[in-house]
């Protein structure tokens, strides 16, 4: 059961925490605003909920780096490719839409894939890094910066949520089974991130799981199945048991990466568990519907149609259709057919902040006073 925000920051309002910043590495799930600050382009109905604007976010409001930063009592985390506006002192979030762990190559890119791969991000980080050292040995110290001191990054927490797209964006053309051969390099690359990461000075990382994409409107409706490939909730079977095999690969590397890394917390987050009750049961946590996006186009079962996506408006049949927003995005937790919704990412991050969805166990409040993030 998910723990309440009132629970978990009953024991004070105090601010003190060990974890002074957030480094995110990630795809769209945690994009802050990377994508659309390197490619600016992004239209409403995006942010609709919480910001009333687009904001880079790929759902209509906060995303899980967001709710994490506000219980932590930090600012919300600047992306590290946005040059107009950014503090970095508390962090930042290398996210972009459409990344991957794996180096795309460039039919992968043409077909939609971010070229800010995992290890393009770790690269940044690195360069994050020196920076921050080379200002602080410079001397030139005087007035205001928007960098933190270099001991920040033993004090920080290190959050990687990525490698959806490496297993989505191939499916239309190799099928489950094709992208099952290179799951197993996804992860050693995840697992290795985080060893480098580690020589960077992290301590505490957070590896969020994949969600069960079997669930996901997009893919409902964007590839082929019979009724018979559908479990009893409406998701797809074959998908959602490859997801759980990925899963527990992904585990079971990581507990390795953890005897490996001695002094280091190295947390798998089952966030698949937590997104798979929404999906299977929304009305039991305050939610409507769970395989139908709020952001579409088609109504019906999923609201989703691939050829206009969400915000766009396209001519089909020689008819005008736009893909609009819901009026009640709290009630969905899918947003778009391929994201969740600001409503199911606040139910998530109540999870992992709760710890009880982590391997091993690792209670947030234990380590700060958590802040509410209504």
């Amino acid at each position: 059961m998910m723990m309440t925000m009132a629970m978990l920051s009953s024991c004070s309002s105090d601010s003190k925490c060990e974890f002074k910043a957030i480094f995110n590495f990630g795809d769209s799930n945690s994009d802050t605003g990377g994508f659309w600050a390197a490619f600016p382009a992004q239209s409403g109905p995006f942010g609709v909920t919480y910001f009333k604007k687009p904001v880079g976010r790929a759902t209509d409001g906060r995303v899980i780096p967001d709710f994490l930063a506000q219980a932590l009592g930090l600012p919300f985390i600047s992306p590290y490719l946005q040059s107009i506006g950014s503090d970095f002192r508390h962090g930042a979030n290398y996210a972009t839409l459409a990344s991957t762990v794996l180096l795309p190559n460039t039919s992968l890119f043409v077909t939609g894939i971010s070229p800010f791969s995992l290890a393009i991000q770790l690269n940044q980080m690195r360069e994050f890094k020196a920076k921050v050292i080379e200002h602080y040995h410079s001397g030139n110290r005087k007035g205001s910066t928007k960098l933190p001191s270099p001991d920040i990054f033993g004090k920080s927490l290190y959050t990687l949520y990525i490698g959806q797209n490496d297993f989505t964006s191939n499916l239309g053309s190799i099928g489950i089974e094709g992208v099952k051969q290179y799951l197993p390099q996804v992860i050693s690359q995840i697992a290795a991130t985080v060893k480098e990461l580690y020589l960077l000075g992290g301590r505490t990382f957070l590896v969020l799981n994949l969600a069960p994409v079997g669930c996901y409107p997009a893919l409902l409706v964007n590839l082929a199945h019979n009724t018979s490939d559908l479990d009893k909730f409406g998701c797809l079977i074959s998908y959602n048991k490859a997801v759980v095999d990925y899963n527990n690969m992904l585990k079971e590397a990581l507990t390795q990466t953890r005897r490996d890394l001695a002094n280091a917390s190295v947390i798998y987050v089952d966030t698949h568990a937590v997104l798979l009750e929404l999906f299977q049961h929304p009305t039991s946590h305050g939610l409507k519907y769970g395989t139908k996006a709020c952001c579409g186009h088609g109504g019906g079962t999923y609201n989703f149609d691939g050829q206009v996506y969400c915000g766009n408006t396209k001519v089909i049949n020689g008819t005008n259709v736009t893909a609009s927003a819901c009026k009640d995005p709290e009630n969905y937790v899918s947003w778009d057919g391929i994201h969740a919704t600001e409503a199911a990412n606040k139910l998530t991050t109540l999870a992992i902040l709760n710890g009880s969805y982590s391997h091993p166990p690792f209670p947030l409040h234990n380590f700060c006073h958590l802040q509410p993030i209504g």
